[in-house]
């Protein structure tokens, strides 16, 4: 088995180098793909590559392009980019994959599952943010800030650390990856996670996702309190318990 403290890469079709860490094991794999402007070194992923590990478990988390040890600048990047990042990692292991996708990973998850539904076994989102580019930062944008986007970016200020630097690119391209306007079909099992206080995906984005979704094995659990981070070690309890729920249930 692969040491988790060992940081691979490979080239992407597109050229990119992705970092990625892989624990070998049992499949389906369990794939961690992070959130915008996040790395693979968070706690979620470390918590569920331990899980994995002492599971006998098959792990994959990487970088996207623009994020941790990836090459290519973050501003560079758009869904489109890291969505193409993702299906190349998951190009990385045979079999089917069990997707866990936090935040913008949610919607990197569904694009995935959309493209490629025959290699998804099962998927858990935590705080999944699909089309957030959109119906989040464009919709919430004032007149001014929507004029200095379109002269090529705007900073938003940011309570994980620097402001984030949004480009045109990023919105525009993001119009063509939307998941909430067409049919989503996710035919595996599914477990939504949410937290009732998370400031940056707010709960109707979790029920407008399960709503619109169509799976014969969908839910939705709500965690009173739990932030954006979903962090603290009931949250990281519940992911783990989820994961293990979707592989039971997959088979």
């Amino acid at each position: 088995m692969k040491s988790s403290e060992e940081t691979s890469s490979f080239v992407t079709p597109q050229g990119r180098r992705i970092a990625y860490h892989l624990n070998d094991g049992i499949g389906p794999a369990v794939v961690f793909l992070g959130g915008f402007k996040s790395d693979m070194g968070g706690t979620k992923a470390v918590h569920l590559e331990k899980w994995a590990r002492d599971s006998g478990r098959a792990f994959l988390r990487f970088d996207y392009s623009g994020h941790g040890e990836s090459s290519e600048a973050f501003t560079d990047g758009c869904i489109g980019d890291w969505f193409e990042d993702a299906c190349a990692a998951i190009g990385l292991l045979a079999g089917k994959v069990i997707l866990v996708g936090s935040s913008m990973g949610g919607w990197i998850s569904l694009l995935v599952a959309r493209a490629m539904p025959e290699r998804v076994a099962g998927m858990v989102t935590i705080a999944a943010a699909p089309d957030f580019t959109e119906d989040s930062m464009w919709d919430g944008f004032s007149d001014a800030q929507k004029a200095e986007l379109m002269a090529g970016q705007v900073a938003l200020p940011s309570e994980y650390g620097e402001p984030y630097i949004i480009t045109r690119r990023l919105i525009e391209e993001g119009r063509t990856r939307l998941v909430l306007r067409d049919p989503l079909p996710l035919p595996f099992p599914v477990r939504f996670l949410q937290g009732t206080a998370d400031a940056d995906v707010k709960m109707s984005v979790a029920l407008r996702l399960l709503d619109h979704a169509d799976g014969p094995d969908m839910r939705l659990t709500l965690v009173d309190g739990a932030d954006h981070r979903f962090s603290d070690d009931a949250c990281l309890d519940l992911i783990v318990t989820s994961v293990e729920d979707v592989l039971r249930q997959a088979g």
